[in-house]
């Protein structure tokens, strides 16, 4: 039986919830909101605030000039030293990000240097659909919105009454105007008159044609006739 390890196991071995740890607390510096388990959050909650700590203690030691005198180069110069890399490679060995190592020293630790502990917060949810897990939401105090305390439930909106669908706009047609259109039907009738009488007179104009045409061919005919006449009445008088 393994004796004083105090904690949450979370059914992994040690080394699997050391990842675990270091992978929630790299995500709470970067997003500073966390939904996870219940469990899982009260086991993050000490490992993250104790590398807020060092990174309170670094900024502080900054700020003081409390820093170790770097060791001079092979020159014999002696390099300034502004930051403190003591704490910050303590912190590096569990934050492998260094886009998150530097949010943690140079915008957390600011936020959090008038706080002494209780940099996190833990709010339940309640168990969740389907394991039934109870979850909860860590996040950062000096993070998070502030809030009144008092618990606003969204109301339900009332249906939309269905609209309906919208008549067929027939435009009104305008009555026909008889003065107009009387002139015109006059002036067709006057036209289909007029060609009428005009056909009736080209149609008498070739009948008189037809029968001048038809006399012609009978006067000759007569003339003819006459001149035969005339000289069988002469053959006649020679004779006698």
């Amino acid at each position: 039986m393994i004796h004083r390890r105090v904690g949450r196991k979370l059914k992994r071995t040690w080394s699997h919830k050391k990842s675990l740890m270091c992978n929630l607390a790299t995500d709470l510096f970067l997003h500073k909101k966390l939904v996870t388990t219940e469990a899982k959050a009260k086991e993050l909650r000490p490992f993250a605030e104790s590398l807020i700590t060092r990174a309170r203690i670094a900024l502080r030691n900054e700020q003081n000039g409390n820093l170790p005198t770097a060791r001079p180069n092979k020159s014999g110069e002696v390099a300034t030293v502004t930051k403190d890399f003591v704490q910050r490679r303590q912190v590096g060995r569990f934050i492998r990000n260094k886009a998150v190592l530097q949010e943690l020293f140079d915008t957390i630790a600011p936020a959090v240097a008038n706080r002494d502990g209780g940099y996190t917060r833990i709010i339940k949810l309640g168990p969740r659909r389907g394991d039934g897990g109870r979850e909860a939401i860590i996040e950062l105090v000096d993070f998070s919105v502030a809030q009144d305390g008092i618990v606003r439930r969204k109301k339900k909106a009332a249906p939309k009454p269905k609209a309906a669908a919208p008549a067929a706009v027939v435009a009104p047609v305008a009555a026909p105007i008889i003065e107009d259109a009387a002139p015109e039907v006059e002036e067709v009738i006057e036209e289909t008159v007029e060609s009428a009488a005009d056909a009736v007179e080209m149609q008498a104009d070739t009948t008189e044609v037809v029968e001048e045409s038809n006399d012609a061919p009978a006067s000759d005919d007569a003339a003819a006739e006459d001149s035969a006449d005339a000289g069988a009445d002469a053959g006649d008088a020679s004779a006698e």
